[in-house]
């Protein structure tokens, strides 16, 4: 018999029914639901699955745009003991690919955006799969020949049929894969249990509640924008859904909506302030009370605008990661309700980059265990965790000695710091090379491996410099082969008719025809004249390039 005083996702819809039954929870364009339509939308969806053959431990794939349709699913492939793996639209077709390999995924779901994937093509390289769903259907598509749809599987469920909530084994609930790596992509298996505490803490730290109006900016196949939701399903909030962040999109829905509250990256926020620079609005909606950031620290200036934006909003910043379920720390960067702190707090997160010590991410949540690992002689060190939050292990790996946790269930984050006598954690670096651009994971490997097969490229270092917009900027520094000539205007050597030339244009296209994705793509290219600095072993010094560059910062234009 199964156990239902364990944490569920699902726990969540008899709130909605009860206590929001006939409030407006969720609009999407011209759709709008109440909270039984919603639980009466999952739970159709959630007999079309049971009919159709899903079983408990099946692996649904989702790529699409946000949607209401998208929470649904989410909800409903849980309900019958699933898992969801969120896929990344923005990913190449051979990522698309790998990870559906990777997952073993029972089900594809997926919206028009994903049409370049080439459908057919999986069925001989995922053996495995066995239904494609699309996820809605535009009104001038006859659904009658494309196959199985959300409202297809709604319609077809036997209405009398009951189904109580099921688990995955090991109460797996979601699948989210790590961005790119330069090997076959990581699955970052995350429980019920973990996605419920987590949403707890949002609830708590940040503040969320049922008169919230919530617009939904960050993609529902990130991590961040998961937990995030299910936050607000939780709280019994309303969400504003747009179907991928638009700067212009996001400022109406604000204004139309009267939304209170909203998670950004930097990138995110500074396309925010620039729209509404650009229209020369000096203050934006004053409905807005919450806005928690992610994926990277604001800079000075954004702090500065956001504060004059949004002068109603508390604003704040969360620090973590995929494999611990989202935030792992907050930080209140600014808090209009108490005036005594303003002062202080801003100016504290406005020198942070110039610290020595690093980068301040504020606290732990009240259940995050976190301690640093280093030697005796020195309070730095790697970070690690432990908690209910903590993910069950890579997909298909749970198991296995290579998992990055420790016996006594300490997962190392991959972050370099220190704690304050406070108990604030400070960043100092990234033990790895990973790039945090646009809140999006980038491995320079990855990018690397591609520039390799360019036949004019002898070698090349892909690192991450600071930029107050994306967190970090993607860079390449390359080294040319033997009769090839670099062609921006910043270089001093003349273009010789014999010899072949390249340019930072010919590169970015080079890495879109190798089907890289669009925000791995390097941003500038330097032209690097010596030998890359290498270990006494051999082992390249990426952090020695990123420090030589980040002292001249001669960087060619961007033309992406």
């Amino acid at each position: 018999m199964a156990n239902y005083s364990k944490a569920h996702i699902c726990q969540c819809l008899s709130r909605l029914f009860t206590a929001r039954r006939s409030s407006t929870v969720m609009i999407m364009g011209e759709r709008r639901k109440t909270g039984m339509e919603v639980v009466e939308g999952v739970l159709g969806l959630v007999h079309g699955l049971i009919q159709l053959g899903l079983k408990p431990g099946d692996v649904v794939a989702i790529s699409s745009l946000n949607s209401d349709l998208y929470l649904e699913w989410l909800l409903a492939v849980a309900y019958v003991g699933g898992i969801t793996a969120p896929f990344n639209y923005r990913w190449s077709l051979e990522e698309a690919r790998a990870a559906l390999q990777v997952a073993k995924a029972t089900m594809f779901v997926h919206d028009a955006t994903c049409n370049f994937w080439n459908m057919e093509s999986f069925a001989d390289s995922v053996p495995s799969l066995r239904w494609q769903v699309l996820m809605d259907t535009p009104h001038e598509v006859n659904s009658t020949k494309i196959g199985l749809t959300t409202e297809h599987l709604k319609r077809s469920c036997k209405r009398h049929l009951t189904a109580d909530y099921l688990w995955a084994p090991q109460e797996a609930a979601i699948i989210c894969f790590t961005s790119g790596t330069t090997g076959r992509p990581k699955g970052v298996t995350i429980s019920h249990s973990a996605l419920v505490v987590q949403s707890l803490a949002k609830i708590a730290i940040v503040g969320y509640s049922e008169d919230d109006v919530y617009l939904h900016t960050a993609p529902l196949c990130h991590i961040g924008g998961i937990s995030s939701a299910l936050a607000m399903l939780m709280a019994g909030g309303c969400h504003i859904l747009l179907a991928k962040f638009e700067a212009k999109l996001a400022v109406e829905s604000i204004d139309q909506h009267n939304v209170t509250s909203f998670i950004t990256v930097p990138a995110m926020m500074a396309d925010l302030i620039s729209f509404y620079r650009t229209n020369h609005i000096s203050v934006g909606s004053k409905c807005v009370k919450k806005v928690l950031n992610g994926a990277g620290g604001l800079s000075s200036d954004l702090i500065k605008n956001v504060i004059e934006i949004f002068p109603r909003a508390k604003l704040l910043s969360a620090y973590g990661m995929t494999e611990a379920c989202s935030s792992l720390t907050f930080m209140t960067l600014y808090d209009p309700a108490r005036e005594s702190c303003i002062q202080h707090s801003y100016a504290n997160s406005s020198n942070l980059a110039h610290k020595p010590d690093g980068i301040c991410v504020g606290k732990p949540a009240p259940h995050i265990e976190i301690r640093i690992a280093g030697d005796d002689s020195s309070c730095i060190g790697r970070i690690l965790t432990r908690g209910p939050h903590v993910m069950l292990g890579y997909w298909g790996q749970m198991l296995s000695k290579n998992s990055p946790r420790t016996d006594e269930g300490w997962l190392d984050t991959g972050d370099i710091g220190h704690i304050d006598d406070c108990g604030n954690i400070w960043l100092i670096g990234r033990s790895k090379g990973r790039i945090k651009s646009g809140g999006e994971n980038v491995y320079p490997e990855e990018v690397e491996a591609v520039l390799s097969q360019h036949p004019g490229i002898f070698a090349s270092v892909v690192i991450g410099l600071p930029d107050s917009r994306l967190t970090e900027m993607v860079v390449a520094c390359i080294r040319l082969k033997d009769n090839w000539q670099w062609t921006d205007s910043s270089s001093n050597h003349p273009v010789n008719k014999n010899e072949c030339c390249l340019s930072s244009t010919v590169l970015q296209n080079f890495c879109r025809a190798k089907d890289l994705t669009g925000f791995k793509i390097p941003k500038n290219f330097v032209l690097w004249k010596n030998q890359f600095p290498l270990t006494t072993t051999g082992k390249l010094r990426r952090d020695q390039v990123r420090e030589e560059l980040m002292s001249y910062r001669q960087l060619q234009p961007s033309r992406l």
